[in-house]
């Protein structure tokens, strides 16, 4: 699923090229009866009252917040988009030629085997158009008044990790909120701290040399302040490098990312820990239903 430093990425990319233009067309072909699906675009009588307050709307910004991509529209009316487990954003021009959407452009990156699954298609103004790729169709787009998402939709979220008021200090009141529970678990938990998911909370337990397994309240003083860093510095270090692209993950112009280059601990099991002379193997383990990837010797 996209992280942090993948959302950033894309919204990043999205920001540079959006604002200004007006979505003059908007297709879908999601749809879904499930329940998980109402108040989505994967609702067929949700898509009309969608496309009521998205089309012929100019984009005034893209901001980001936690997972989410946020579109805001001229009307006071904001797109809520999240990527779930294999979306992506890409801008570009496609063409549809039986039901399935295909680049303009025989040659490039769009032409990815991963980009090839378009579901969404909004057209902009200067003819270019905004592709919401997913091959596993579980990703959501929605909207909502600008003024009532962060009070609403998204009022269930923890602080932004790589905010510069996000201090130690707030990161040791957030993560001992869930002493009992396995670190792994809470820093993944977006109630606690937005943003983080399987891959970099790995990376930085590892970094750290703690036990994806140990709870919160067992940590020590300096593991938490260790562990503070290692979550900026991850992070950071993710969306240096375009994010990870390990699975589906690719950015606006249909480029993969290059953190996956630099994994330590993510998707390893049975490679040799990479920390300076330690012999440990890297293992993998389930934690509340997710795995973790981690070093049994290295990581107490």
């Amino acid at each position: 699923m996209p992280e942090l430093p993948e959302v950033h990425t894309t919204v990043t990319g999205l920001a540079k090229v959006l604002p200004k233009l007006t979505i003059t067309d908007i297709w879908c072909d999601m749809w879904s009866t499930s329940t998980l699906a109402k108040n989505t675009i994967k609702d067929k009588a949700y898509f009309s009252y969608f496309k009521k307050y998205t089309l012929n709307q100019k984009v005034l910004s893209v901001t980001r917040r936690a997972k989410y991509i946020l579109i805001h529209l001229e009307n006071g009316f904001t797109m809520i988009i999240h990527m779930k487990m294999t979306g992506h954003l890409m801008v570009g021009t496609w063409k549809l030629e039986n039901g399935k959407w295909k680049p303009k452009n025989t040659k490039g990156p769009l032409n990815d085997p991963y980009n090839r699954f378009i579901h969404v298609v909004f057209t902009l103004s200067n003819g270019n158009q905004l592709a919401f790729c997913d091959s596993r169709k579980f990703g959501t787009i929605l909207v909502q008044k600008t003024s009532t998402i962060h009070t609403e939709k998204l009022s269930h979220l923890g602080p932004e990790p790589l905010e510069r008021d996000f201090t130690e200090n707030n990161f040791k009141e957030r993560i001992l909120l869930s002493k009992t529970r396995a670190i792994k678990t809470v820093l993944m938990d977006q109630t606690i701290i937005a943003g983080i998911g399987n891959i970099y909370s790995d990376e930085m337990l590892h970094l750290t040399h703690i036990k994806p397994t140990r709870t919160s309240k067992s940590l020590k003083k300096d593991e938490i302040s260790l562990l503070y860093k290692s979550m900026k510095k991850v992070l950071s270090s993710g969306i240096d490098f375009g994010g990870d692209s390990m699975s589906d993950y690719r950015n606006i112009d249909g480029v993969r990312g290059k953190f996956q280059k630099k994994h330590n601990v993510y998707l390893r099991t049975g490679q040799k820990c990479k920390t300076k002379g330690c012999i440990g193997i890297i293992k993998k383990l389930k934690i509340g239903g997710r795995s973790a990837h981690f070093c049994p010797k290295c990581q107490r």
